[in-house]
């Protein structure tokens, strides 16, 4: 099945939107930002891919994989004590895949919601674990403590809750495998030395229903006010935006005096 990206929002539409997990986390921490882009077009500027996290990324999945073609836990989970093997199933690519994802339809605001996962678990109770993993590179070992780092644990409730909406039962508790290139040696010598830490996040969905239903609310409403930035502070971009502006109608002013 092919997906097509949505276009811009037209407000009062009838047909389905389609919103990414990526999307939501927008909204939340600028819903200005949010609105430009999906009413708009227009996108906040964006950097190069961490082309070691996808690469990273991509070396777990295939190890993960292995394990689960065996039916077998990996080291990581025997290492914790945690009862749980990789999930197998038919659609985990499409649900992996950034662009298929795994999606629902949410019927009071008619929003098509998809985000694509990393890796589904799945527990001795029959229970799904969702699994994010992450990269970092720190002389000190990793957390989640970070006022930042909500947005990671967002972006697993998202996934919790997409596949519940498809009909599955999930635990409440997710992990990270996070791993972290340590600096803290004496050369590097063509090498860096990771260390991989299981992080849990005990999760909850409860947010998301009513942020679709207000997200419904802004896609059909005028520019809404500037948000936060994720460091703390107003949006960094809408803040550099109107700083501009200021300064190129000051020298348009003084250009006509």
């Amino acid at each position: 099945m092919a997906y097509k990206r949505s276009r811009p929002y037209i407000p009062g539409q009838s047909a389905t939107y389609t919103i990414s997990r990526s999307k939501i986390e927008l909204f939340t921490q600028c819903q200005r930002c949010f609105w430009l882009e999906t009413r708009q077009g227009i996108k906040r500027p964006s950097g190069p891919p961490f082309q070691i996290n996808k690469a990273i990324d991509e070396l777990y999945k295939k190890e993960f994989d292995s394990y689960r073609v065996q039916k077998k836990p990996h080291p990581i989970m025997v290492l914790n004590k945690l009862a749980a093997v990789p999930f197998a199933h038919p659609q985990l690519d499409d649900w992996r895949d950034t662009f298929k994802g795994i999606r629902t339809v949410h019927t009071p605001t008619n929003l098509e919601v998809f985000g694509g996962i990393d890796d589904v678990w799945i527990d001795d109770n029959e229970q799904l674990i969702v699994v994010d993993y992450k990269a970092t590179a720190k002389a000190k070992d990793v957390s989640l403590d970070a006022d930042w780092q909500q947005s990671y644990k967002r972006q697993l409730e998202v996934y919790q809750w997409l596949l519940r909406q498809n009909g599955f039962t999930v635990n409440d508790t997710g992990y990270f495998v996070y791993t972290n290139a340590r600096y803290d040696g004496d050369i590097f010598n063509d090498s860096l030395y990771f260390t991989t830490q299981l992080i849990w996040h005990s999760g909850s969905d409860a947010w998301i229903e009513p942020t679709l239903v207000h997200i419904k609310k802004i896609l059909d409403g005028p520019i809404p006010p500037v948000g936060d930035s994720i460091m703390g502070g107003e949006c960094e971009f809408c803040s550099y935006a109107r700083s501009r502006t200021e300064l190129a109608l000051s020298f348009i002013k003084k250009s006509r005096t």
